[in-house]
């Protein structure tokens, strides 16, 4: 039976998209750093076409057999959203910024077929681990997101509401004015959950802000975001899609939206 394969190899995961003659589809997630492992996996599933895409696919592409096709990784990402928009039942015809937070960030301007990179920032699921490992010890993505689902990050950051009355300023009161301020003055360490949602919190504000404004250079209201750091990660998305909205645009979050520049690059390399 025909295989495709798409593979988008990026700093701390690789994530595979397989595509097999009766039209079956499966999306597989392993680290980068088992390159071996990625090796022998592509190696079993005999591909007839293979599509790279990612920071490391030019490497990738040297140790794999057949002949792979590296594409560029902007291309794969817009056109992989759109596949799993779609399938959300969302439109594609209007533009829209399409973010993909990984280790760090990247937003991209999606629209009238092409794709372009406006922007980006060093936070993102880097940020959190590496923070996590600092200020929690502790190094699991997994353990690290079941604490903040339990902390509460107004405990950590400094609130517009600890500096203000109601009225004074055109905020609300629950807005952050400092990630982590209240730790100026607080002598006592405070419990892990609520630092690790202050993390998020600190990430997902920021990644928001950000792409809020380039959303408003760009003149487009949807924000689509995808990547490995929200994967099962309720706390960050929750987060990055409420300050989104907060600023006027429309958050969504694609399902499965990690596997977006795999499945990009299976659908360039099918069409190549």
């Amino acid at each position: 039976m025909s295989v495709t394969v798409g593979i988008d190899l990026g700093a701390s995961l690789a994530k595979l998209a397989i595509r097999r003659e009766d039209g079956e589809r499966e999306l597989r997630l392993l680290p980068s750093e088992n390159e071996a492992e990625l090796l022998r996996m592509v190696e079993e599933l005999e591909p007839e076409r293979v599509g790279l895409t990612g920071a490391g696919a030019a490497g990738l592409a040297q140790r794999l057999g057949g002949e792979p096709v590296v594409v560029n990784e902007f291309a794969a990402w817009g056109r992989g959203a759109q596949q799993l928009m779609r399938h959300q039942e969302r439109s594609t015809h209007d533009a829209f910024l399409l973010v993909s937070v990984g280790t760090g960030t990247s937003a991209m301007l999606c629209g009238g077929g092409s794709v372009n990179r406006l922007g980006g920032t060093a936070l993102g699921g880097g940020t959190v681990l590496g923070l996590g490992a600092l200020l929690v010890g502790e190094r699991d993505f997994a353990g690290l997101t079941e604490l903040a689902q339990r902390g509460d990050r107004r405990k950590v950051d400094l609130l517009v509401g600890d500096i203000y009355r109601p009225g004074e300023i055109p905020l609300i009161g629950d807005a952050t004015a400092a990630a982590f301020g209240k730790r100026r003055t607080r002598e006592q360490t405070p419990a892990p959950e609520d630092l690790a949602h202050a993390i998020m919190g600190l990430v997902g504000e920021n990644v928001a802000l950000l792409c809020a404004a380039l959303a408003g250079g760009a003149q487009v209201k949807r924000i689509v975001y995808g990547g490995t750091t929200l994967r099962a990660n309720e706390p960050l998305r929750a987060i990055l899609l409420g300050t989104t909205a907060a600023f006027g645009r429309e958050p969504i979050h694609l399902e499965d939206g990690e596997f977006a520049g795999a499945l990009g690059a299976l659908a360039l390399v099918r069409e190549g």
